[in-house]
């Protein structure tokens, strides 16, 4: 196999059914819930979710860590950034009345953000319905006219070719 320079050889890495059950590493978790390896490891780096190492070095995750890879995907699914899931996340791992209503007052703020976006993406779709129903009038007034202009009769040249 031709590798491109500076791409280490990765080791295929199998899964038992009780590993899962327990523990996944990152290639067990990507065929659980289809994440790719470079987002598993962005969400580590953001802090949305943490893995215990093996004495090798092998990221592990437990079953709920999967769980909770599919609620993130769902957020970044809808629209959400890192910094504001990462705000939310304290709601999920430790519900209080506090961590709900600094959620709360997030989710709101998000929603706003998005009703903002989608307002803003209708203007643009209305616009483009403008400039495409232009463009269909100006198409039909050159067909019309091409259709109303006489053929020229058999062997005679356009004013073009004579000059």
């Amino acid at each position: 196999m031709i590798r491109a320079p500076g791409h280490a050889r990765r080791r295929a890495t199998r899964i038992s059914s009780s590993a899962v059950a327990s523990r996944c590493t990152y290639a067990g978790c990507r065929s659980a819930n289809s994440p790719s390896v470079r987002s598993l490891r962005y969400y580590e780096e953001q802090g949305l979710l943490t893995s215990a190492r093996s004495p090798s070095g092998q990221r592990h995750f437990r079953e709920a860590d999967i769980d909770r890879v599919g609620f993130i995907q769902r957020l970044y699914a809808a629209g959400l950034s890192s910094r504001t899931i990462t705000e939310l996340l304290p709601c999920v791992d430790a519900p209080s009345e506090a961590t709900s209503d600094a959620a709360m007052e997030r989710m709101e703020q998000e929603r706003e953000r998005l009703s903002a976006h989608i307002e803003e993406l209708i203007r643009t779709r209305d616009a483009l319905d403008v400039l495409m129903a232009t463009n269909r009038a100006h198409r039909n007034t050159l067909r019309r006219a091409s259709a109303a202009r006489p053929a020229p009769p058999p062997g005679a040249q356009s004013s073009r070719e004579v000059a």
